[in-house]
């Protein structure tokens, strides 16, 4: 990896990482570990929602913040809905509210277990096996992907937020991944060129048809519960539709853009090993190529959607659910053309890419 490549790369970090962050309220988050745990029993002046429900003295000691090293005892109350509660074992690291008033602690209460530490160790297993088994190419794959990570962070949420077309936003964070990417993992050759032009024609595609269906289907793009959380936030304008179409858009580009280095890749090695391979032996080549790749590629995209919407199948069938009203309902609707308008631009990627990756190997 050349030095120019490293150095715009952590300018263009450094410049997504000094973006405005999002403002934060609420209580102080510190992390604390549980020292000690008591089932407490006959307590009087528990409220109504707790009573019959149980609750812990947990005795934390705080690991971060002003408290830190010191050991507080404090109720936790539990629901009794295991979907909400926490409970709490000696060594859980958890994380702790505490809120102040006039620089006085009121109130401590467990927030929830901390999670990020095995996340930051399983992407560091990720970047590391990645470069190994990629190498250069692998260092700089983790690079972009950070870069993209920042992008959306840093650009993508605060537009959207600020009111901004989610459509047009994400189109063109899309545009800068690809133009940013291909070049940076591959270098500037005709097999990126090939690769840019068959991923802009499917992410098109795919933007086209979930916008068309999505409205013909009268996708509101409120249909998760997250969704009409933001609906309720005041003072905020968000495009929910586009909203909708735009996280499609998304997440369709990893794997349109996969298979259409694939592709480039196959016509251009086919080149090399056949100096003199016609247009039409490579275009050939670069379609036998994307069939194999696109029964297995599709099936990703279609079992990643339904793999997020399992739960939701499983209580919809325990409640024998009739098909028509399942096809019917807005979060189903949406996961099918979610998952279909990806597939189809997958699908379109592969004539796009192979004719154009042959036409610039022609011999």
């Amino acid at each position: 990896m050349s030095w120019r490549s490293i150095l715009v790369s952590v300018v263009l970090i450094c410049l997504l990482t000094s973006g405005p962050a999002l403002a934060e309220d609420g209580p102080e988050v510190h992390r604390a570990v549980v020292v000690r745990v008591r089932q407490a029993q006959g307590i009087a002046d528990l409220p109504v929602w707790a009573q019959g429900a149980g609750v812990q003295e947990v005795t934390l000691r705080f690991l971060t913040g002003p408290l830190r090293g010191q050991e507080l005892t404090i109720r936790h109350h539990l629901s009794g809905n295991p979907a909400f509660d926490l409970q709490l074992e000696e060594g859980h690291r958890v994380l702790v509210g505490v809120e102040r008033q006039g620089g006085e602690v009121v109130d401590v209460y467990v927030m929830d277990f901390v999670r990020d530490v095995p996340l930051f160790w399983m992407t560091g297993l990720f970047v590391l096996s990645l470069a190994a088994v990629g190498r250069l190419k692998g260092v700089r794959a983790v690079i972009v992907l950070g870069l993209t990570g920042l992008a959306i962070i840093h650009l993508l949420i605060p537009l959207v937020l600020a009111g901004r077309n989610p459509m047009a936003v994400t189109i063109g964070i899309c545009a800068g991944v690809v133009v940013l990417s291909l070049p940076f993992i591959a270098g500037l050759s005709r097999k990126t060129l090939a690769a840019g032009v068959g991923t802009v024609s499917g992410l098109l595609t795919a933007g086209f048809l979930a916008a068309l269906f999505g409205r013909l289907a009268n996708l509101q793009g409120l249909g998760t519960e997250e969704a009409q959380m933001l609906h309720f936030i005041p003072n905020l304008e968000i495009d929910f539709r586009g909203l909708l179409f735009s996280g499609m858009i998304l997440g369709a580009l990893g794997a349109i853009m996969d298979i259409a280095m694939s592709i480039a890749s196959a016509v251009e090695e086919v080149r090399r090993a056949t100096e003199q391979a016609s247009f039409r032996h490579l275009v050939q080549s670069g379609l036998n190529v994307g069939r194999d790749v696109l029964g297995t590629m599709a099936n990703t995209l279609i079992l990643a959607y339904a793999g997020g919407a399992l739960p939701l199948l499983l209580l919809l069938s325990a409640h024998q659910v009739s098909t028509v009203k399942v096809l019917n309902l807005d979060i189903i609707a949406t996961e099918i053309v979610r998952a279909l308008s990806g597939s189809i631009g997958l699908v379109l990627c592969v004539p796009v890419t192979a004719a154009v990756a042959a036409y610039l190997n022609r011999g």
